[in-house]
């Protein structure tokens, strides 16, 4: 482990350092070519020689032991995408959307904004893969989920636990027919158990005072009202299990025949579908079989959380579909940020195994996803990278009347004697316009008479 974070430092250095006695290949490539396009010029011969060397140095992803340091190199991009399918697999067999949603979100749900170090201050950093964090009462059920990625996990070893939790929590959000989240990878996995938060950082189902004690929790991870309400919408999925939570029914007509393991009280009808019924059946309480519990119920009763909720009731109801999906998404890829360092550093990403340096001259949209500011405040440290293909499409097609409008043109003749025709019955001719017809006029002008007295007789 000492020699791979002596490594990495060796090749962080070269990269701040360009004049070290024998600088390395990428340290030449970014010194020589300062643009995106110099760069994107390089022979694939030369990125692929970088790439293997920066793989090798640091090749022990995701695993835990050593000597109480950091894994220095986060995911192969190609092997998440493979993951990322092996993942669907899963949840088309196995129905596992809520409980995948749950790994991620208590994986990256210790967060502590106060705390500095970042090997301590919990977060999105795989420590939710050690026994001591699942034996939290938060916790229970989740080495369930750990085992069902446990194999995905061994035919992947270059994606880190930090990053696989993540994945699948996504995945599984878009899978169940949620939206697409704007997700970066390149989580670095803390190395031991001695990493891992303290018991009592996530939320508790039934506290004193709901709505205090969900503010403790989620504004210490730095997130505000309209986030907690968003994200609270996710319990669409899933059940609670009285066995593991001490809440709910041991099964409900919703959940006895499964899909999947059966039992437990789901929130919502339809418990695998991701959609915004969680906040419609909340605030009507109308079917026992469906688990509120109080901090659900809280959300429409504190006054904050109140207008937050009863907000997301009313874009399901009124706007077009999709839109409520705005505020969960910005939430959840907010949370699986929180307290996840970012490997490869700041500013630097690989998409496709394509090294890229962004440029400022270039303008914003030379940095690959968003950027971050970096300090003591700051949830994450690096910029992570997304899997999404980001080539562009096709330019849209110009609109162009001329295409779809024709000129004038003259009727046919047997079309002009059927015009003739036509106003010849009516007694007139194409050639002169018809004449008045007055009997007409009188007939129309005397019913219009007759209903007018027959109004004012009434």
């Amino acid at each position: 482990m000492a020699c791979l974070a002596s490594s990495s430092a060796r090749l962080l250095l070269q990269i701040r350092s360009p004049k070290t006695t024998k600088p390395s290949l990428f340290t030449r490539l970014v010194s020589s070519h300062t643009s995106l396009p110099s760069l994107r010029s390089l022979s694939a011969r030369n990125r692929k020689r970088f790439q293997r060397r920066s793989f090798a140095e640091s090749r022990n992803v995701g695993g835990g032991g050593g000597d109480g340091g950091v894994v220095c190199l986060a995911s192969s991009p190609d092997q998440l995408r493979s993951a990322r399918e092996d993942v669907k697999e899963l949840l088309r067999t196995t129905f596992c959307h809520p409980i995948m949603v749950r790994l991620g979100w208590h994986d990256a749900g210790t967060y502590d904004k106060n705390i500095e170090e970042w090997s301590q201050r919990g977060g999105a950093n795989g420590s939710l893969r050690f026994e001591i964090e699942l034996k939290h009462a938060a916790n229970a059920g989740l080495v369930n989920a750990l085992k069902l990625l446990q194999p995905i996990k061994d035919k992947y070893p270059g994606v880190t636990y930090a990053d696989l939790f993540q994945l699948a929590s996504a995945t599984a959000v878009e899978e169940a027919g949620g939206p697409k989240l704007p997700m970066k990878y390149g989580r670095v996995d803390v190395s031991g158990p001695d990493m891992c938060p303290e018991e009592g950082k996530l939320p508790d189902a039934g506290p004193p005072s709901p709505a205090d004690h969900l503010r403790d929790v989620f504004y210490r991870m730095g997130l505000n009202d309209k986030e907690i309400v968003a994200l609270s919408g996710a319990h669409t999925l899933g059940r609670s299990r009285p066995e593991r939570s001490g809440w709910g029914k041991p099964e409900t007509k919703y959940t006895k025949d499964g899909p999947g393991a059966p039992g437990g009280q789901s929130w919502t009808v339809q418990w695998l579908k991701f959609d915004n019924s969680y906040f419609k059946d909340i605030k009507e309480r109308r079917d026992e079989d469906l688990l509120v519990l109080p901090t659900d119920a809280v959300l429409f009763e504190d006054p904050s959380f109140k207008v937050e909720g009863i907000r997301c009731v009313c874009r399901e109801i009124c706007c077009r579909p999709g839109c409520i999906f705005k505020d969960y998404t910005e939430a959840h890829a907010k949370l699986s940020n929180l307290g996840a360092k970012f490997d490869p550093p700041e500013l630097l990403s690989f998409r496709r195994f394509c090294l890229c340096v962004p440029d400022r001259s270039l303008g914003p949209d030379s940095v690959i996803g968003p950027e971050w500011q970096f300090g003591p405040g700051n949830p994450t440290l690096g910029q992570g990278f997304s899997i999404e293909d980001s080539s562009p499409g096709p330019a849209p097609e110009k609109f162009e009347a001329s295409k779809y409008s024709y000129g004038k043109r003259e009727l046919s003749d047997s079309m002009k004697q059927k015009i003739r025709a036509e106003y010849e019955a009516l007694g007139g001719s194409p050639d002169k316009p018809l004449p008045t017809n007055y009997f007409l006029n009188i007939m129309i002008l005397i019913g219009a008479l007759a209903i007018l007295t027959s109004l004012l007789g009434n």
